[in-house]
């Protein structure tokens, strides 16, 4: 196989993987490994919490994201929106 093949497949499978890592967020790891390096989930559970609706906890966690930089794809913050929702804030949407 000439050097240029190699390469060919080699990008096709790097681009492959990364399409496949893409597709596998999981926010609840996502969360256990990034939004508690600043906080403990106590945050969402205290009596006196900040988050008082969807919208606001949305617009939170777009701005935890824009921050620190993690640049996180829509779906995926919707994804962590949702998590969080559904764990801890149980808001209507």
């Amino acid at each position: 196989m000439s050097s240029i093949a190699h390469f060919t497949a080699g990008a096709a499978l790097l681009m492959l993987g990364a399409a496949s890592q893409a597709g596998e967020f999981n926010a609840e790891t996502y969360h256990g490994s990034n939004c508690t390096r600043c906080h403990g989930t106590d945050v969402y559970t205290r009596e006196n919490r900040k988050m008082q609706s969807y919208g606001m906890l949305e617009s939170r966690v777009k701005g935890c994201d824009a921050r620190f930089g993690e640049k996180l794809a829509e779906q995926n913050l919707s994804g962590l929106v949702d998590y969080l929702n559904d764990s801890y804030y149980k808001f209507g949407k």
